[in-house]
């Protein structure tokens, strides 16, 4: 079963990051802003936690996932792949590696929030069938899990949100 398997992911490293970096970006990485209807900084942000909990990065493959800052490899300005930056791509990035079961960043979905841990992912569905956005959990209150995000940045907020006909995707993250 997924939750006997090793797992070398770092959950509270990463939930530290988020907790820095929610309501002040981290200057280190290019900052994505809401650009008309099509999305902002939410799966930048959650890579970004994912990589501090100890996630490695993937560049070959069809499901490549990760970040190069600008000098690195010869080039003059920050590179990045979908997966790393966009909601959607990062949710089917997740699943495939955990059914391929490849040595990379892997999510599980599982049916409840109440089996999500801290530095799990929650991603967001519109009524189009469109998952739009990505939070980390950061926290637990007797009432609610917590999340923090980007897009707009926020600190330990409850997950729910007021959008019409969102379903949520809960996310067991492992390494």
């Amino acid at each position: 079963m997924f939750f006997e398997r090793q797992n070398s992911y770092n959950r509270i490293r990463a939930v530290e990051y988020a907790r820095i970096y929610a309501l002040s970006p981290n200057p280190s990485y290019r900052y994505f802003n809401v650009h008309e209807t099509l999305g902002g900084d939410c799966a930048n942000f959650v890579s970004q936690c994912l990589l501090a909990g100890g996630a490695p990065m993937t560049y070959t493959g069809e499901h490549a996932w990760w970040y190069n800052k600008s000098g690195t490899y010869g080039t003059a300005y920050d590179r990045w792949s979908v997966a790393w930056t966009v909601a959607h791509s990062l949710y089917w990035t997740l699943k495939v590696n955990n059914e391929s079961n490849i040595n990379s960043v892997r999510g599980q979905e599982v049916r409840s929030v109440s089996m999500l841990e801290l530095g799990d992912l929650i991603f967001y569905e519109n009524h189009r069938g469109i998952i739009f956005h990505s939070a980390i959990v950061t926290g637990f209150s007797p009432s609610a899990t917590l999340v923090s995000q980007h897009t707009y940045e926020a600190r330990d907020i409850p997950y729910l949100k007021p959008w019409l006909n969102p379903r949520y995707h809960y996310i067991k993250i492992r390494i």
